[in-house]
């Protein structure tokens, strides 16, 4: 049994790519492998979408050194900061803050829904991470068609039988680029692997 982190991921992968039932080429390969890494599901080749040079523009936002926003704090601590930080980019929620506490409670909303808005006045907020909440997505869908923010990239990835499959349709109706996975699949591990996936493929 191997027992070596490396070697195991090394060998997970051969595993994808021999068992994928289509071809995978480009960008998309390496990113949509990793969420079949992290998920050990095979069906998110087909239903994840790659929208409007996502991958590249995802890319090119790290390396100019941007926030990332995430809906979790899962999301936050699953990404390589060390990696990240080399772009001098960093990864963040609001969904704890106190002020969105205190807003959210006020207005009877979700903190996804303040903390997207808050997050959208960051001007150096350039991709949005979302894997838990299709409130926080189907208000930033609203932000950006008021061109409230106008995100490099967006991640909708949110999991649940409620509104998930529908915040994603609506995101991919906003026009940003976008990575989503259609219908109810998704969650904080796989917005995870998404922007790691992208971290990595930085030269």
């Amino acid at each position: 049994m191997l027992t070596e982190p490396d070697k195991i991921e090394q060998l997970s992968f051969e595993i994808i790519t021999r068992e994928l039932k289509r071809d995978i080429t480009g960008p998309a390969a390496p990113l949509v492998k990793r969420i079949i890494h992290t998920t050990a599901d095979f069906e998110y080749a087909e239903i994840t979408e790659i929208l409007g040079g996502a991958i590249e523009r995802g890319m090119g936002a790290i390396r100019s050194g941007c926030r990332i926003y995430c809906d979790t704090k899962m999301i936050q601590a699953g990404v390589n900061k060390e990696r990240l930080g080399r772009y001098g980019s960093e990864i963040y929620t609001c969904v704890s803050d106190d002020d969105v506490i205190r807003e959210a409670a006020a207005r009877g909303v979700t903190r996804s829904i303040v903390g997207i808005e808050k997050a959208a006045r960051d001007r150096n907020t350039k991709i949005f991470a979302i894997g838990n909440a299709p409130t926080a997505l189907m208000t930033l869908k609203e932000l950006i068609d008021k061109g409230e923010t106008s995100p490099e990239l967006v991640i909708g990835v949110p999991v649940g039988f409620v509104g998930a499959a529908e915040s994603k349709e609506a995101i991919r109706d906003a026009g940003a680029p976008c990575i989503i996975t259609r219908g109810r699949k998704g969650g904080s591990t796989v917005a995870v692997a998404i922007v790691n996936a992208l971290i990595y493929m930085i030269k």
